[in-house]
């Protein structure tokens, strides 16, 4: 590293010679202008637009212009300004660290002891260490008067230039001010998403995706030439960008959960996932009695059978079938409502489907127990004018 400043930190009647060193660097890659048409390089040249001559650097001076008047003021006029010759960083102040709002943070220096014995160089750093305070700063640097903080990195001083207060410019944004009502669920579904990315900050983990990949097309374009295909070097079409779309608060942490969670935890802090709302919903249908869909049956038959009037044996044998279900087999057992009726049972999904089928069928007989059944079957066979009679009185 070159120094590019030399000078004094004041510190009370102690003066610490040092040397200062810009910490910070620009990785970006560098590219310059070209004519699209020919690939000539573009300059610029500083003209005057009075004589049109391109004039050199060392024969321009600078000017402030103000109510149409020009004033010049000659590289000389300008060294002459105390504070420009000023090479004394002079300690102001001591603050404590989280008094300083980080948005005033310029740029950063190394300060490197200049003197052949460091001793008032350590002294300054042990006190900076004792009092857990930062050093405020005033200082000249590049024909500006500057503000600064010293603080501490490792074992070294490192002086941050500061922008003064009418740099910062306000937040006036009138969309703040209105009334925007936050749930509690809200709240802590937010909460629960920041805990699970929480992490000690690694700067090393991080890289700069754009500079990467810039380096990338310009090593596919050096290989390939105008044959350059943007889609086979990253494998996306060129140009193409996530597209914010709006989603529902809610559902937006909820999916950020369960992307950070596995899905686990997701689903306990936002309620039930769909999966399991269909899996309740299969396991409900399973759970009703079989006897309500038969009942349902016999009682579409009874209709049928108070319309036909005395159709002969027809509705008597698919009663009688009916009411003979569950205990023997018979001619009438084929029909339809006999086979939902005896493969309900036969499965014995649930208690309860049983007890509604023997109840569909007491409902159905005018006897109350097997032997009434058979009987009411066998009158229904021998009169099937009285049976329709019979059969329409519970309905």
């Amino acid at each position: 590293m070159r120094a590019i400043w030399k000078g004094a930190i004041a510190f009370g009647l102690v003066n610490v010679p040092v040397k200062v060193y810009s910490a910070t660097e620009d990785h970006d890659i560098s590219l310059h202008q070209v004519h699209n048409a020919d690939g000539g390089r573009i300059r610029y040249q500083r003209r005057c637009e009075v004589c049109s001559e391109v004039v050199d650097y060392s024969d321009i001076e600078k000017a402030f212009e103000e109510d149409g008047r020009t004033v010049v003021l000659s590289k000389d006029e300008l060294k002459s300004i105390p504070a420009e010759n000023s090479h004394e960083i002079e300690v102001v102040q001591f603050v404590p660290s989280e008094q300083l709002e980080p948005m005033m943070f310029e740029k950063s220096y190394y300060l490197e002891p200049d003197s052949k014995s460091p001793k008032a160089y350590v002294l300054l750093r042990r006190a900076l260490e004792d009092t857990d305070r930062v050093a405020i700063v005033q200082f000249a640097l590049r024909e500006k008067t500057r503000l600064g903080a010293l603080r501490i990195k490792d074992d070294v001083l490192v002086l941050q230039s500061l922008l003064w207060p009418d740099e910062v410019r306000e937040a006036n944004f009138p969309s703040l001010d209105a009334d925007i009502r936050i749930s509690a669920q809200e709240r802590d579904m937010s909460a629960a998403l920041v805990e699970s990315m929480a992490a000690d900050f690694e700067p090393s983990s991080f890289t700069d995706e754009y500079q990467v990949q810039l380096r990338q097309l310009i090593d596919a374009k050096l290989e390939q030439g105008e044959s350059l295909d943007t889609e086979e070097t990253f494998g996306v079409e060129a140009g193409e960008g996530g597209k914010g779309e709006v989603i529902d608060l809610m559902e937006a942490l909820k999916r950020s959960l369960d992307r950070k969670r596995g899905g686990g935890e997701a689903a306990s802090a936002g309620g039930e996932s769909d999966d399991e709302a269909d899996a309740g919903n299969e396991e409900t249908e399973a759970a009703k009695p079989a006897g309500k869909r038969a009942g349902t049956k016999a009682a579409a038959s009874r209709t049928a059978a108070a319309k036909t009037g005395t159709d002969d044996a027809k509705p008597a044998a698919r009663s009688s079938a009916k009411s003979t279900s569950a205990s023997a087999k018979t001619t009438g057992a084929r029909s339809t409502a006999s086979k939902s009726t005896t493969a309900k049972s036969t499965t014995a999904t649930s208690t309860a489907a049983k007890s509604t089928a023997a109840k569909t069928t007491a409902s159905k007989s005018s006897g109350t127990g097997p032997a009434d059944t058979k009987t009411s079957g066998t009158k229904a066979a021998a009169k099937p004018a009285a049976k329709t009679t019979r059969a329409r009185k519970p309905a």
